[in-house]
């Protein structure tokens, strides 16, 4: 359990570097929004053929070559022309990955971190901590992300298993809180 409560602090590091990641790549965007930092990602077009069907038509006449959305995809970065004829064409979009790289990153390292070293807590404490947070979080930022899979009830797919992390979260903490054992002191001696 001291080992588990030691990795999950740095944990949230890896999921911050993941989800700016995803950022870069343009995948795992938000849902459509007018709000003034809204973005548009070009991979919308492999989504949504009757966008693709219309970038296609508009990007031909720039570059012959440009006959599928893979192309246009690859071809925004390197080529204006493009970027500009896709901008009426996109919609713009919450950028989710920013939101998720936020609050499951830099947020939750740094309540992980502040329970870590401020206060003193039985082992299985801060593993539990981190599923429930994680799992807080992704259920309020999946509002904000467009759903890549079926809807599970009103659900996305990452809010339905985020409930799970939740629960097994409780029961890391109720464990750990009735049957308290606590990470041993280092005594540093001299000789």
């Amino acid at each position: 359990m001291n080992l588990g409560d030691n990795l999950v602090v740095t944990a949230p590091i890896g999921l911050f570097l993941g989800r700016c990641a995803n950022f870069i790549n343009g995948e795992l965007y938000g849902r459509i929004t007018n709000l003034p930092w809204a973005m548009q990602f070009p991979k919308e077009l492999l989504d949504r053929p009757a966008e693709a069907d219309r970038a296609v038509a508009t990007c031909a006449k720039i570059d012959p070559l440009l006959t599928t959305p893979d192309a246009i995809v690859g071809a925004v970065h390197n080529q204006q022309q493009v970027a500009t004829a896709l901008r009426p064409i996109l919609t713009p979009r919450h950028p989710s990955q920013l939101y998720e790289a936020l609050f499951e990153g830099i947020i939750l390292f740094a309540i992980l971190w502040f329970v870590r070293t401020r206060t003193r807590q039985p082992n299985g404490v801060l593993t539990g901590l981190f599923l429930i947070c994680y799992a807080i979080f992704r259920v309020v930022i999946e509002y904000f992300h467009e759903p890549d899979a079926d809807l599970i009830g009103s659900f996305t797919r990452g809010q339905f298993f985020s409930f799970f992390l939740l629960a097994i979260g409780v029961g890391f903490v109720v464990v750990a809180k009735t049957r308290p054992t606590f990470p041993r002191k280092l005594v540093r001696g001299y000789g």
